[in-house]
């Protein structure tokens, strides 16, 4: 799990693209260069064969030669045959020490991505997957995902407790630059969603981009955890339906919520002003949603003390301040309230 930074990080971007290639033709490769690398090195040193000394018969056949070419390049060098003249020695000196680097950076480089790292990865994950438990798990870290992480953060939550599943690895690096916890991986598979602890999780949010993707992953995310609360972003109106018959909890549709805004500011200039700010965490004003309190059972919406009650829901039914139901609250309420916000009125 990356550690939440304080400081802005200077970076560069690239166009990238997730290699296609497979695992036993990269190492492949790989052995090819290093085999063409000391096939060089071989050849110079054949045709530069008088420039060597065998200490042992004097004579330098094929075999000395290769003999020669790898001790000399895995650095061990015995002795028995040794360059002699000037131009042999400076071939050895400027030729055959940076073959001999790049061959080291080549092994070193394979272990790392194929053997340690791998390990390391997966011992990392096991550790951050026996700690996920009541955690948050963002599908998709575009636009909307990377804004909502950022809000959940103004809002108190630890970083530790949010998960983001991507399959950017540009935006997996500015995910676990907030200091989540992060995976490369396609959403709308079981493998994934396991492997987040889907099951345990507090709450799914779901910004694929697309409206077909996003209602795949909701489908998936249902599938395996038939309790946990889904919000997701959809484009399309008619998709609306269709998500909340996926199994989606929330359905938010910006294009609807801008629609709301604008015809909003027609009835008056600060209307939207006031829509946003209850939204925002760093606004004057913030709702909240909570449980009744045992304090407050038996009193009215109106009476409670932390802000302006505007809405309880029973039962999953919505009950509005000024219904005669929300004159007595009950056990089990959940109380919906405009309260004072981080960016208060000066």
């Amino acid at each position: 799990m990356a550690i939440r930074k304080s400081r802005l990080d200077l970076r560069y971007e690239t166009l990238q693209r997730n290699s296609r290639t497979p695992v036993w033709l990269s190492i492949g490769w790989r052995v090819l260069f290093v085999l063409a690398l000391v096939g060089i090195a071989v050849g110079v040193h054949w045709i530069d064969r008088t420039g060597l000394r065998d200490n042992y018969d004097g004579h330098v056949s094929f075999i000395d030669v290769i003999y020669f070419t790898m001790i000399s390049i895995t650095t061990t060098g015995y002795g028995d045959i040794a360059p002699v003249s000037e131009r042999a020695r400076l071939f050895d000196a400027l030729i055959v020490t940076p073959i001999r680097v790049f061959v080291v950076l080549v092994f070193l480089g394979t272990a790392y991505n194929f053997v340690f790292k791998r390990t390391w990865d997966k011992w990392r994950m096991k550790l951050i997957q026996k700690n996920l438990h009541d955690h948050i798990v963002v599908c998709g870290f575009g636009t909307s995902g990377s804004e909502s992480v950022q809000e959940l953060l103004a809002r108190g939550t630890d970083a530790r407790e949010i998960v983001v599943i991507d399959t950017s690895p540009i935006a997996l690096e500015r995910a676990a630059a907030c200091g989540c916890a992060v995976i490369e991986a396609d959403a709308t598979r079981d493998e994934t969603l396991k492997a987040v602890k889907i099951d345990r999780a507090r709450n799914v949010i779901v910004s694929a981009g697309r409206d077909d993707t996003s209602i795949l992953i909701v489908l998936t995310v249902r599938h395996l955890a038939d309790t946990v609360p889904i919000s997701v972003l959809v484009r399309a109106e008619d998709n609306e339906i269709l998500a909340r018959q996926a199994g989606a909890t929330t359905v938010i549709n910006p294009v609807s919520f801008a629609g709301l805004l604008l015809a909003g500011s027609c009835h008056g200039p600060h209307i939207a002003d006031y829509m946003a700010d209850l939204a925002a965490t760093d606004g004057s004003v913030k709702l909240t949603e909570r449980a009744v309190s045992a304090d407050e059972v038996g009193k009215p919406l109106a009476a409670i003390g932390d802000g302006i009650g505007v809405r309880i829901y029973r039962g999953g039914e919505p009950i509005p301040f000024w219904h005669p139901d929300a004159r007595t609250l009950q056990a089990g309420d959940t109380i919906l309230a405009i309260v004072r916000g981080d960016g208060r009125l000066k």
